[in-house]
């Protein structure tokens, strides 16, 4: 796989991982050479074999990402044998990045089981034609933000009229959207084209800057740069994301397999957000360390990720659910970004409602 580049703001994962997020994944359906190639060496990944005298065997799961903190409950799932509680031999978990394939892609090839990604990119695949659905979600808000100096504070989307805003060319589309659900056009702000780096931000270049707020903020901060942020989510965009997807040929042929692999998912997520400073350790030395990530980077970003991971919703309901409301909220934020379907055709939350009912103590 292609190394993670760096910037002057240290290990950087900067948000080159938006663009998993904001390209369309129907144009990537073509082919996972990339993905075969970082992924299991069998023949076909998706489903392996019972041959290991496991229950399911082992699967491929692709992260939307490279392996950074995003994924703990993924790693905590792993380490601690919840997977293999619940009865797969391994489960190999498959890093993304801008030089693999999507998740989409993987899927329709049937390299991966099951991925993480968003439905601003798992929508369009489908509305070309892959059958696909997602069955939950890590994160109960997108983390896009616009981050700016404090000095020079943009508090929200009003804020940006008449500013300096530095979208990278991937993200087009989710900032026109928001600009869109608040009544805004691309004429009322200056938008300068970026890469993911933020220094022309530190340096006073632009006034605003598209970001991840599990990131950026972050990350200038350690550098001395004082900073604020609003979420999109926050602006009449509240997408999801680190969603988890699967072809529909799973939930229908595959429930119970699915239903095992929900429940060491949400064990793995309960004991990453109780411990963020574990899910850093695991992150950093153990399944992201040739990524040389920073330790007290990842503490900061993963106590930050738990404000996405928790909500009063997910508390009362349980880890990776989707209320109805939140549901249709995604939909109508997705039209915002004029990308039109409908909820059945992109969600199916009832495995994970019936993981829920059927073991209660897992909330």
């Amino acid at each position: 796989m292609t190394p993670v580049q760096r910037s002057s703001f240290g290990p950087n994962l900067n948000r080159r991982s938006l663009f998993r997020y904001s390209a369309l994944a129907g144009a990537a359906l073509g082919g996972a050479s990339l993905l075969a190639a970082c992924g299991d060496d069998s023949k076909d990944s998706s489903g392996g074999s019972v041959a290991d005298g496991s229950k399911y065997g082992s699967v491929a799961i692709q992260l939307s990402w490279l392996k950074n903190i995003e994924f703990a409950g993924e790693y905590f799932a792993d380490s601690k044998g919840y997977y293999k509680e619940a009865g797969f031999g391994s489960v190999n978990l498959v890093a993304g990045g801008a030089a693999s394939t999507s998740v989409e892609a993987g899927l329709d090839t049937g390299k991966v089981w099951l991925g993480t990604s968003a439905p601003q990119t798992t929508a369009p695949a489908i509305l070309e034609g892959l059958p696909a659905k997602i069955v939950g979600t890590t994160y109960q808000k997108n983390p896009f933000c616009i981050v700016s100096s404090a000095a020079k504070p943009i508090k929200t989307p009003q804020d940006m009229k008449g500013r300096k805003i530095g979208v990278q060319d991937t993200n087009q589309l989710i900032f026109n959207a928001l600009l869109s659900a608040n009544g805004m056009k691309p004429s009322d702000v200056t938008i300068v084209p970026a890469q993911y780096d933020p220094t022309p931000l530190a340096n006073g270049e632009v006034d605003g800057w598209v970001s991840y707020v599990t990131n950026e903020p972050i990350t200038l901060t350690a550098k001395g740069f004082e900073n604020t942020n609003f979420l999109f989510a926050d602006y009449n965009l509240p997408l999801v994301a680190e969603t988890l997807t699967v072809k529909q040929s799973t939930i229908d042929k595959e429930r119970d397999k699915l239903k095992a692999f929900l429940i060491a998912e949400i064990k793995g997520w309960k004991d990453a957000v109780a411990n963020p400073a574990e899910s850093a350790r695991l992150a950093v030395e153990v399944y992201g360390k040739d990524q040389k990530l920073d330790l007290s980077e990842q503490t900061k970003e993963a106590t930050a990720q738990n404000g996405l991971v928790v909500s009063a919703d997910s508390t009362a309901n349980g880890l990776l659910t989707m209320t109805d409301q939140l549901i249709e909220q995604n939909i109508a934020a997705l039209r915002s970004a004029k990308i039109d379907i409908k909820a059945d055709q992109l969600f199916d939350l009832s495995v994970l409602r019936e993981v829920y009912a059927e073991n209660p103590g897992l909330k």
